[in-house]
């Protein structure tokens, strides 16, 4: 066959894989992960969490936070689910989660999205008045008190929380118990079942 001898023909530059294939530098580049809180609507029947955890369980997805409660309508649950993925990962979460029966709708929140979290965070009950002071500083309020130990119930954004959970240390934390993310678009955007 006419053509250059094989030490005469021109080796494009770069990297190549084990099998001798040129690697594309562009096709390599690494996506950073990113924190997402996904809206989902689902069907508000029995097994329907199991199915949600277990679609993130195959795929290998994280889930930092998943809370789900009902919401106005009877037959419709509402799971809010914080996940950090790099960006393929968090589009292929949402249409996963699409394709699963149950799932009436799939949104992901924007990062201005109204995110609120509960805590209860139990205590030594020492110094009581002490407990309440700090309590007040993060808008908190006692549940429940005894002479051993004081129950404080706080409500804000995951900075908020940390940062109270971190004033409370000074009076010997016994339990902590927090919910995960609740979250919901700001102004008048809804997660609606025809999204």
């Amino acid at each position: 066959m006419p053509g250059p001898a094989p030490d005469e023909r021109r080796r494009p530059e770069g990297r190549r894989n084990m099998q001798g294939i040129r690697v594309d530098p562009e096709a390599e580049v690494t996506h950073e992960p990113r924190q997402a809180v996904l809206s989902a609507l689902v069907k508000h029947r029995p097994g329907v969490l199991s199915e949600v955890s277990g679609l993130f369980s195959r795929r290998q997805f994280n889930i930092e936070s998943l809370t789900v409660g009902p919401t106005s309508e009877e037959d419709t649950a509402r799971m809010t689910i914080l996940i950090e993925e790099p960006e393929p990962g968090i589009e292929q979460a949402k249409k996963q989660l699409q394709k699963l029966v149950p799932v009436v709708s799939v949104a992901e929140l924007e990062p201005a999205a109204v995110r609120r979290e509960l805590a209860l965070i139990k205590v030594g009950g020492e110094k009581p008045d002490d407990v309440n002071a700090v309590a007040e500083m993060y808008d908190g309020q006692a549940v429940d008190a005894s002479t051993d130990s004081v129950t404080v119930e706080i409500t804000g954004s995951k900075q908020k929380i940390d940062a109270a959970v971190d004033a409370f240390r000074q009076f010997d934390v016994q339990e902590i118990v927090r919910t995960g993310a609740a979250a919901l678009e700001r102004g008048p955007t809804t997660l609606n079942k025809d999204d």
